[in-house]
């Protein structure tokens, strides 16, 4: 197959949805040898940063010249982005060879009887595969969705990271927020550490399981820390400091919002653990790294043509709310123009209600996404000074900058589908 067909045969296996359970990508990789056990993992879920945390960890570990991949999910504009070699996007040429050696074992599989896996198990098989064949020393891997019955969920990684846990996807992971949690805890493996942001009851089960693994657990604010120091009007820069560990340093970090704070101390714990391990890995590359991380979408600054824009996959109520109080910290007197596009399976009333204010000028528009919600769904549950609805992203775009008119600032978000493609556009006329 070339990239093209490698499209549409993807394509085809969303016919098959989102189907948890671990039976299909174990028989796919039984056939494909174990990939995934030929280089050493770092297992990352949670509900909220779990893509910022693993895009730190492995800048960290490919500063310290290691060789690091890493798969991340969903993408923005292409699904090359999914697979990751020291910052490197995989080839379309590379995907589309890979793809095409899983998918000969996938029709081996159907030919036996058995049932096809779906797209992000055929995509999980092959990043396991990709990173083989390029003998890559490390890798860190994201969770797709939950944990325990997710498909990335067959490796014994070297440290799980669980950032923090909070109500979504609720209908697959049990229905509740214990249930959610059991799910986020099912990533962990015995007598692997564990590195955790999660609070209330959702910790206390994660405590629970790593105590029934024997797994040493480490709890950002009781077992290390970081905070803010100050703001140059580029980079925040933090202090990170384990008295379980005997350290306290300073370190600047490029992506903003106090959210990648925690997301940082939680990179750089799970950081220390593996230095036990391998010395290559340091305080001095760690620290270069962070300086200059860069994760696309997340409360990102553009400018163009003198206008302020915040571009920020914000896509649940947690996610909202975190956004809503970067905006607040970062531009706490400055009017705002929202372009707002979400997904019809979100908690669309939570998430309007966190992040709109009353006289906030409000754009709303339709991810590129067959799970998009209507304008007219989301913009009846909306309150604001202003409201237009416009299906278009292209013409909801041109019409947000009109209404910003580099008096106001503009903030994109609701969806990574929707941030991605305009994003493209900003990035293309700029």
């Amino acid at each position: 197959m070339n990239y093209q067909e490698s499209m549409v045969y993807l394509e085809s296996l969303n016919t098959f949805g989102i189907k948890l359970g671990l039976t299909r990508i174990t028989r796919l990789l039984e056939l494909m040898e174990q990939p995934q056990n030929r280089y050493k993992t770092i297992h990352i879920t949670g509900t909220n940063g779990k893509g910022s945390t693993s895009v730190m960890l492995a800048q960290m570990l490919s500063q310290a010249d290691i060789r690091t991949a890493l798969y991340i999910s969903p993408h923005l504009l292409s699904y090359t982005e999914r697979m990751q070699i020291d910052g490197q996007c995989i080839t379309e040429e590379d995907f589309a060879q890979n793809l095409t050696v899983v998918r000969s074992y996938v029709e081996k599989m159907i030919a036996e009887g058995e049932e096809s896996p779906t797209q992000f198990e055929v995509l999980t098989a092959m990043a396991f595969l990709y990173f083989a064949t390029k003998s890559v020393e490390y890798a860190v891997i994201e969770v797709g969705l939950g944990g325990l019955l997710d498909s990335t969920n067959v490796i014994i990684p070297e440290v799980s990271v669980i950032t923090n846990v909070t109500f979504e996807h609720a209908d697959r992971c049990g229905g509740t927020l214990e249930g959610i949690a059991e799910h986020k805890a099912g990533i962990i493996k015995d007598g692997v550490p564990v590195v955790t942001a999660a609070k209330g009851i959702a910790l206390q089960i994660i405590r629970d399981t790593s105590q029934d693994k024997n797994a040493d657990i480490f709890i950002a604010g009781e077992d290390f820390q970081s905070s803010f120091v100050r703001f140059d009007g580029q980079r925040q820069y933090l202090q990170f400091s384990s008295d379980l560990l005997g350290v306290s340093e300073e370190y600047s970090l490029q992506m903003l919002g106090e959210h990648q704070v925690e997301n940082s101390a939680l990179a750089l714990m799970a950081l220390h653990l593996l230095h036990n391990q391998d010395e290559r890995i340091n305080r001095v590359s760690a620290e270069e790294a962070l300086a200059h991380a860069c994760w696309p979408g997340r409360f990102e600054l553009l400018e163009k043509d003198g206008q302020q824009i915040v571009i920020d996959g914000a896509h649940n109520p947690a996610g909202m709310e975190v956004l809503r109080h970067n905006l607040d910290t970062y531009f706490p007197v400055q009017e705002r123009v929202i372009l707002l596009g979400i997904l019809k399976d979100k908690d669309v009333d939570t998430m309007v209600e966190t992040l709109l204010r009353p006289m906030d000028t409000v754009v709303v528009t339709m991810p590129h996404s067959a799970r998009a919600a209507e304008p007219a769904a989301i913009g009846h549950k909306i309150k604001a000074h202003h409201i237009e609805l416009q299906p278009d992203t292209k013409e909801a775009l041109a019409r947000a900058l009109e209404l910003a008119d580099k008096n106001r600032l503009l903030c994109i978000a609701g969806s990574l589908y929707l941030i991605g493609g305009v994003r493209q556009m900003l990035l293309a006329e700029k």
